[in-house]
């Protein structure tokens, strides 16, 4: 009830009744409002509201504010569990939050909860996740709250991004950015930073390069400019990954010394492991020191505090390239077989190195002299880039094929 809410609110800020009514209301007449046996007057709701120093439809609403933020506190609990060891996370964030999602329309912790709801709703595939991020959005930006408002552009554009549908996912980004900037006076440097490698990322997805190269280098050298080692390492992961693409292999170097020196500088496991990667990328595709990449592959696959099991496949597939360039082509085809698509990726760039198992097992058929399974496997590599945008990576995989095709006497247009 309201009076009882005003006499919470009022003990909570360590005022008598007397201090509360001021000079617009009488002592007696708050006693009545407190006890709900007086209804008071829009005027004196916003007096009310302003000598309790909070918004006047914190003081209309409902809820109650001490009791939204528990659940606030909750569901934020809940949301930073591992999906995969809590699969049911996100049926229990709908459970606890959608009780107030009616009364969620003021302040942080209801954009919050209405952002987290949005989420949970996507993930248990229910489809009706548009509204209630559209309301934090909302929220967020009367507040001009942009990290979160920033976080909720980042997520709109990897649903699309998840469905590959790219160039949806481009277009999301660059009108919630225009939003964003057009909305917020300010936008933080991390905020920025967000925004960058998500255009880099979709317009390298699209096959646009020059224009995810000038963001990228953009955001680069803000970094560089600023001090600000945010997203540093994944630009410089990206901007490696293009120099790979396009054959520019001093550039190439460039960049893998740049992560080195940033997982040096940072101590950030992670960083390193995924350093040493490039590294051995490098000498299977560039350097051609296949006993140095296959050794350095051993290494981590050996060492028992390696259990980055989110990196483990590229490794697999790093040691399976390695033994073809040894030509130990059985042994290469035993782990590009282990090799499984990771679910969590989802550009381009690195679904192609995935999808080209497929070639170096066919190639490595071949030399084994198991030509119809080698054209099977180059057949499914084709396919399985059909949808992806051209690439280097796209027309090797049609150039083995058509390769193996004509081993066969097989023509293809």
């Amino acid at each position: 009830m309201l009076g009882e809410r005003i006499r919470k609110l009022r003990k909570q800020k360590k005022l008598t009744l007397e201090e509360l009514a001021g000079t617009k209301l009488t002592k007696g007449m708050l006693s009545l409002i407190e006890n709900n046996k007086a209804n008071p007057s829009m005027e004196s709701l916003t007096y009310i509201a302003e000598q309790l120093d909070i918004e006047l439809a914190q003081l209309l609403n409902d809820v109650n504010f001490d009791e939204l933020q528990d659940i606030l506190d909750q569901a934020e609990k809940l949301f930073m569990l591992d999906s995969d060891e809590h699969p049911e996370k996100y049926t229990k964030l709908l459970t606890l939050i959608e009780p107030y999602v009616s009364q969620l329309n003021q302040g942080y912790e209801a954009a919050r909860l209405l952002e987290l709801y949005g989420y949970s709703i996507y993930f248990e595939k229910k489809g009706a996740e548009k509204q209630p991020l559209e309301q934090a959005a909302n929220l967020y930006d009367q507040m001009n709250i942009t990290t979160k408002r920033v976080s909720i552009a980042s997520f709109r554009c990897l649903a699309y991004f998840i469905d590959h549908d790219y160039e949806k996912a481009l277009e999301t980004i660059l009108r919630e950015r225009n939003e964003i900037e057009t909305n917020h006076a300010y936008i933080d440097p991390l905020s920025r930073l967000d925004l960058d490698y998500n255009e880099a990322i979709f317009y390298f997805a699209v096959g646009n390069t020059e224009a995810a190269k000038k963001v990228m280098e953009d955001a680069i050298s803000f970094s560089q400019k600023n001090k600000i080692f945010y997203r540093i390492d994944d630009l410089y992961r990206l901007a490696a990954a293009d120099s790979m693409m396009s054959e520019k292999w001093e550039q190439y170097d460039y960049y893998l010394t740049k992560l080195n020196q940033y997982a040096d500088f940072s101590d950030d496991q992670m960083a390193k492991i995924t350093a040493k990667l490039f590294q051995i990328e490098s000498l299977n595709e560039v350097k051609h020191d296949y006993h140095e990449a296959l050794t350095m592959v051993d290494e981590f696959l050996a060492n028992p505090e390696f259990n980055q099991q989110r990196l483990r496949e590229w490794f697999y597939l790093e040691k399976g390239k390695a033994l073809q360039g040894l030509k130990r082509y059985e042994e290469a085809i035993h782990f590009f077989e282990k090799v499984a698509i990771p679910s969590y990726h989802h550009h381009p760039f690195d679904l192609s190195q995935f999808y080209l198992k497929e070639t170096y097992t066919a190639q490595c058929l071949i030399e084994v002299g198991k030509i119809d399974e080698a054209l099977v496997a180059a057949k499914k590599a084709v396919e399985l880039f059909d949808h992806l945008p051209d690439s280097p990576f796209k027309e090797f995989s049609k150039e083995t094929f058509y390769k193996i095709s004509a081993l066969k006497g097989e023509t293809h247009d």
